[in-house]
C-alpha cells in the first residue's frame, strides 16, 4: 500500500458498510425487470439517493420513439411504456472552466432480468436476504451491488468532508440487459466524462474488454403431412436439428485464437439458441419452426462483419441441402445489438484502478475480458475510456443462486472512493 494522504485516509474510513448493505437491499426489493413499471421506480429511488448526497440530479424521460428509429440505437428486446434516465453529478470546486467535465463517471444499470422458475429460489427473489456474508436476490450481483458500491463511494467522499476539485458523476441506467437503452440515451443527452468505471461483477478482476452479442431469429420451412405418414412431409424440427449442428461448428471455429484476457472461458463468443417454437398439432409433421438465440461478436469485429459471417454460413448450409436449397432458412436480427468494446491499450485508467484497489487494502486485480455484452462498448464508442470493476461473480448472474458478498461491495466502494479522489482531485 502507498502512503495515503489525509483526505484519502479519511474517505476510506468513511465508507459505511451498513449503509451500503441497507441501500442494496432497498434496490433489490424493487422488482425492476426490464420493460416493467418498476424500472422507473428504481430509477426514482436512485435519484433520491443522489439528491441526498448533494448531487445535481438530471432525471428525464427517455424518448422511446427515437430509440426505436435512431440509426445508432442499440435496440430493445422488451416493450416499454416509459423509461427514465438519471444522472447525479457531485460538483467540483475549481474556478477553471475547463475543469467542469466530470473527471470520473461511475455507471451502473438498475434493470434486472426475469426470475425464471421461482420454485428454484431459496426465497422470494425480490425479498433480499443476508446469509453467509452475502446479499441474496435477483439483481444483487447483476448489478445492484455495484450500483450500491458506487453510491457508497460518493457517500464516503461527502461524509469525510472532502471537496473535489473536479466533478464526479453517477450514471444510473435502464435497459442494459436488453441492449443498452439507458446508457445510449444518457450519452445522447450530452453527459460525458474523462473516464468511466462500470461496477459490473468482476470477481476480483479488472475487466478491460467485453465481447459483443447479437440476437438472431431463424425461420425454417418444412412441409406438413399426417404424422402417420411422416415420410410424406418434411419436418421443420428435423431440418433445424441439422442446421443447429452446423451452427455448433461455426461456434467452435469462432472461439479460436481468442484474446488471452478471456482466460479459461470456453465460449468467449458463444452461440446459443434460447427459444424454439414449432408445429401446431401433435399428429402433424411441423411445417414451420422459429428459433431465436444469441450470437457472440469477437473483440474488434464489426457488428456488420459478424452478421455477415453468420448469414453466409446459414446460406452455404442451405445451398448444399436437398430441401433447404429451394426453401432457404430466413435469418433476421432482432432485439439488442451489442458491439464489442475495450479499454484503449496503454490507457492510464487501468493502472489507476489497480492502484486504488491495492491502496484500499485489496490484492492486485488481474486483467480480464468478459464474454457478455455490456455498456462498456457504448462509452468506448463515445471516446470515453471505460472498464469494469465490481463486486460479485458474473457466473451467478441471471440464476436462482444470485448473490453478492458484502465484503466485496465494501471493498469496491473503498476502491472507487479512492479513485474518485485521485482522478477528481481535492479542492
Amino acid at each position: 500500500m502507498a502512503d495515503l494522504t489525509r483526505a484519502e485516509a479519511a474517505v476510506l474510513d468513511a465508507v459505511d458498510e451498513t449503509a451500503a448493505v441497507g441501500l442494496l437491499c432497498r434496490l433489490v426489493a424493487v422488482p425492476s425487470i426490464g420493460g416493467t413499471a418498476a424500472e422507473s421506480e428504481v430509477q426514482s429511488l436512485v435519484a433520491g439517493e443522489l439528491e441526498l448526497l448533494g448531487c445535481d440530479v438530471d432525471r428525464w424521460p427517455i424518448d422511446l420513439a427515437a430509440a426505436a428509429t435512431a440509426p445508432d440505437a442499440p435496440g430493445q428486446e422488451v416493450d416499454r411504456e416509459e423509461a427514465w434516465g438519471v444522472v447525479g453529478t457531485l460538483p467540483g470546486h475549481s474556478s477553471d472552466p475547463d475543469d467542469g467535465v466530470p473527471a470520473l463517471v461511475l455507471c451502473g444499470h438498475s434493470d434486472v432480468v426475469p426470475t425464471g422458475d421461482r420454485a428454484l429460489w431459496a426465497g422470494d427473489p425480490f425479498t433480499p436476504r443476508l446469509a453467509g456474508g452475502a446479499v441474496h436476490g435477483r439483481g444483487s450481483c447483476d448489478m445492484k451491488g455495484g450500483l450500491a458500491a458506487a453510491l457508497a463511494a460518493l457517500a464516503a467522499v461527502r461524509a469525510a468532508g472532502v471537496r473535489l476539485r473536479r466533478p464526479v458523476a453517477v450514471h444510473s441506467v435502464v435497459g442494459e440487459e436488453d441492449g443498452g437503452l439507458g446508457a445510449w440515451a444518457t450519452l445522447g443527452r450530452g453527459h460525458r466524462g474523462d473516464a468511466c468505471v462500470i461496477p459490473e461483477p468482476t470477481d476480483g478482476a479488472v475487466v478491460t474488454a467485453a465481447a459483443g452479442a447479437l440476437t438472431f431469429r431463424l425461420e425454417v420451412t418444412g412441409a406438413a403431412a399426417h404424422a402417420a405418414m411422416r415420410d410424406r412431409g418434411v419436418s421443420a424440427v428435423e431440418l433445424f436439428a441439422e442446421l443447429h449442428a452446423e451452427l455448433r461448428l461455426l461456434e467452435a471455429e469462432r472461439q479460436r485464437d481468442a484474446d488471452p484476457r478471456f482466460g479459461g472461458e470456453r465460449y468467449p463468443f458463444g452461440l446459443s439458441v434460447g427459444t424454439v417454437r414449432a408445429g401446431d398439432w401433435a399428429s402433424t409433421v411441423p411445417d414451420r419452426l422459429v428459433a431465436e438465440g444469441r450470437y457472440g461478436v469477437r473483440l474488434g469485429e464489426p457488428v456488420e462483419a459478424a452478421r455477415a459471417a453468420f448469414e453466409a454460413r446459414v446460406a452455404a448450409f442451405c445451398a448444399g441441402h436437398p430441401w433447404l436449397a429451394a426453401h432457404p432458412v430466413q435469418v433476421t436480427w432482432t432485439g439488442g445489438a451489442f458491439a464489442s468494446g475495450e479499454l484503449p491499450p496503454g490507457s492510464a485508467l487501468l493502472g489507476q484502478v489497480r492502484d486504488a484497489v491495492v491502496d484500499a487494502g485489496g490484492p492486485l486485480p488481474p486483467e480480464r475480458a468478459v464474454s457478455a455484452g455490456t455498456d462498456l462498448r457504448l462509452y468506448a464508442a463515445a471516446g470515453i475510456p471505460a472498464l469494469h470493476l465490481g463486486p460479485g461473480d458474473l457466473h451467478l448472474a441471471h440464476g436462482p443462486a444470485e448473490r453478492v458478498p458484502v465484503a466485496e461491495v465494501t471493498a469496491v466502494a473503498r476502491a472507487l472512493a479512492l479513485l474518485t479522489l485521485r482522478r477528481c482531485g481535492v479542492a
